[in-house]
């Protein structure tokens, strides 16, 4: 035993042969099963970029090394995801915030709830003027004021780009 509990491994007996390094010959048939059950699996971009890998290693189609590769077309990339703009991020998580702050289920203060201080400022306003609509009209009403309120500050705050006034502005 080494220290640490951790053990040798043990020397090679030099009387066994190393193991050959020669690659196994493939039955002509596996590589067309193959290709059916992994198109069913994996996207055909993936198989794709596996094939090239392959091929830049040096196997060829027979994966035989030195074969020649047939040449595949670059896979298509993927489409990126559409960014969210930030007044858009501003006002679904703004209008979260101050429907739980109207419904009494919000804890903290504006830095609990990740929200910035001009932030902040939107949701006491967006809930200061849904307050008395919940008590004539009803919550899904008040949800409604929320929701147009802090859609037109958050675009507001938001038309020159960004907030203006610091970082917790």
């Amino acid at each position: 035993m080494e220290r640490g509990g951790a053990t040798r491994p043990a020397a090679r007996d030099p009387r066994r042969p190393l193991l050959a390094t020669a690659p196994l010959p493939t039955p002509p048939a596996l590589p067309a099963l193959l290709s059916r059950v992994f198109a069913r699996v994996f996207p055909a971009s993936l198989l794709a970029a596996l094939a090239t890998v392959l091929l830049a290693a040096g196997c060829g189609p027979s994966g035989r090394p030195g074969a020649p590769a047939p040449s595949l077309p670059p896979p298509a990339p993927a489409p990126s995801p559409a960014a969210t703009a930030p007044k858009d991020v501003c006002a679904r998580v703004v209008a979260h915030r101050a429907r739980e702050v109207l419904d009494g289920t919000a804890y903290g203060d504006y830095q609990s709830m990740g929200l910035s201080n001009g932030q902040y400022d939107i949701l006491r306003d967006a809930v200061a003027a849904a307050r008395p609509v919940r008590e004539r009209q009803g919550t899904a009403a008040a949800h409604d004021v929320i929701d147009r309120h802090v859609g037109e500050a958050c675009a507001a705050r938001h038309r020159t780009g960004g907030p203006d006034e610091g970082a917790w502005r």
